[in-house]
């Protein structure tokens, strides 16, 4: 099948924008909807644009040509403002736009690289850069197959975006600004369901909390343990080890570079997905956890409770969080943090029991939609990267991958329904 393939100079597959760029300092730019591209993506929303519609982006400078931890070449739509550090191009007749991007994600360009301090990519040796790709119709194929699993990714994400701003608002509405309380007490109607109405009580106590209601403190509702320090459980066999989840790969998954602990890690300290994680160290951020086993690292808090629902404690995590950054912020180390007293310090407001119960019909669904949804985007993106190199290579069929694809979401609706 390779046979068939030709092997290209970029350059004679593409039409170049880049002089169509412009930068604009930070300090110039004005806060609007479109877009602002870098090297590794969107730097900011700005109030114009330069380009309106799909164009392939390609990092033109910066350390992530070498380490690649996020995409060099990325695709922008709509309309968008682009600097001075991305290529900007588009196929010409001979090439499908989204079938570039898909094979210099599987290119290694460290030989067009200039630069050793900072590694660049010039315009010229952009353009230098080898290809092997088949006729147009068979480039088309493969970007679609590969572009159906990144848009449903998307639609994930944006769906999680919906889901969490739905779950934050009801939050924020019910534990923090006590709206139906108030509602009540003025005489206004309900704008919830009569059965989640009814939950709420009538009037505000002396301490301005919701009658019947109590005020407790963020480490008595949840268990927050400790990671521990890795390095006393290394891996001697990499195929049989955990990954170690440290700040970074609680922000940016698991990766080829996350260092590895033996299984004799104790079992407490084993996170898998599901699990809520808290960092209370260094950028300080929490997140549920979607990413299969791994090792706790000493910089991050596995969060638990006995007595709470999950949905219920991570909100108060996150209520409490910005709060966490600012006082991590103002420590003069180079790498700020909370201590556990500022756990206790931090206040909940906490409805009875049966009252939780109740509301959880309503909040625990929009957590755990969010949850499956990363769960099946991992899914998706690991079938993604296992057909990328062998499609764009030609080792696979375009029949083949298909019938491979639809094994493979069959098998990842399986495991998702195993873990409802």
């Amino acid at each position: 099948m390779v046979g068939e393939w030709t092997i290209s100079d970029l350059g004679e597959l593409t039409t170049n924008f880049d002089g169509r760029r412009k930068p604009v300092k930070e300090s110039d730019r004005r806060t609007g909807p479109y877009p602002y591209y870098g090297a590794s993506g969107v730097v900011d929303h700005v109030d114009g644009y330069l380009f309106d519609g799909e164009y392939l982006l390609i990092a033109e400078d910066g350390e992530n040509l070498r380490t690649r931890q996020t995409p060099i070449a990325f695709m922008a739509k709509g309309k968008f403002w682009v600097n001075n550090h991305a290529h900007v191009v588009t196929g010409n007749d001979k090439a499908d736009t989204r079938f570039l991007m898909y094979a210099l994600q599987n290119t290694d360009i460290s030989g067009y690289l200039t630069g050793a301090v900072m590694p660049k990519l010039t315009q010229g040796n952009l353009n230098r850069i080898e290809l092997l790709h088949p006729c147009l119709p068979e480039q088309r194929a493969i970007a679609h197959i590969l572009g159906t699993l990144d848009d449903k990714i998307e639609l994930n994400r944006r769906r999680n975006q919906t889901l969490e701003a739905m779950a934050r608002a009801l939050f924020k509405d019910w534990f923090v600004d006590f709206g139906p309380v108030r509602a009540k007490m003025e005489g206004q109607e309900p704008y919830l369901p009569a059965d989640l109405w009814q939950l709420f009580p009538d009037r505000l106590d002396d301490e301005g909390k919701p009658e019947g209601w109590s005020e407790r403190p963020l480490d008595e509702i949840a268990d927050f343990l400790n990671g521990l320090a890795l390095q006393k459980f290394p891996a001697t066999d990499p195929d049989d080890s955990l990954p170690v989840i440290k700040i970074a790969e609680l922000r940016n998954g698991v990766s080829a570079k996350s260092d590895r602990a033996s299984r004799e890690v104790p079992a407490k300290y084993i996170i898998k997905d599901g699990d809520f994680l808290f960092s209370w160290s260094g950028s300080l951020l929490a997140k549920f956890w979607t990413e299969g086993e791994g090792a706790l690292n000493q910089h991050l808090f596995k969060v638990t409770s006995e007595h709470y629902p999950m949905w219920f404690v991570s909100h108060w995590v996150h209520h409490h969080l910005e709060e966490f950054q600012a006082i991590a912020a103002s420590k003069a180390t180079t790498m700020g943090h909370i201590q556990r007293g500022h756990l206790k310090a931090a206040m909940t407001i906490c409805p009875p029991d049966d009252v939780v119960g109740r509301m959880g019909i309503v909040m625990a669904p929009l957590v755990e939609q969010t949850i499956q949804n990363e769960l099946e985007s991992r899914n998706l993106a690991q079938l993604r990267d296992t057909l990328l190199p062998k499609l764009i290579s030609g080792e696979l069929r375009i029949a083949e991958a298909e019938k491979y694809m639809e094994r493979a979401e069959a098998q990842a609706v399986s495991q998702l329904e195993r873990l409802s």
